[in-house]
């Protein structure tokens, strides 16, 4: 199995120990509440969002990612097309962390 993925493989694991939340409302107050460990951006988001999310990321301190593009996130949790993701566990948020950090074509946003 390619480090991409494992990546993928263990979003799909966060999302059925319901430890994902997906959508930019949500997403947005989970970073504000303190909940999300790691936000994870589709690569093919717009840059609107990108911007909006590194911003409030950085204010909040919480690891923001970009990586993959919306249909590999939507396929790999079992919906449709996501553009947005807060992991809210931190152990899981590691592991998929460090299997994005394997990839090259990831951009950590900082």
């Amino acid at each position: 199995m390619t480090t991409r993925n494992k990546g993928l493989s263990a979003l799909g694991m966060a999302m059925r120990a319901g430890k994902l939340i997906t959508g930019e409302e949500t997403v947005l107050k989970a970073v504000r509440a303190g909940k999300a460990c790691l936000v994870l951006v589709a690569g093919d988001a717009s840059d609107n969002t990108k911007k909006k999310f590194r911003d409030k990321c950085a204010s909040y301190g919480v690891a923001i990612a970009e990586a993959y593009d919306r249909v590999q996130i939507g396929q790999a949790i079992g919906k449709e097309m996501r553009v947005l993701i807060a992991v809210t566990d931190q152990g899981f948020a590691k592991m998929i962390q460090n299997q994005l950090s394997d990839q090259a074509e990831v951009e950590y946003i900082d």
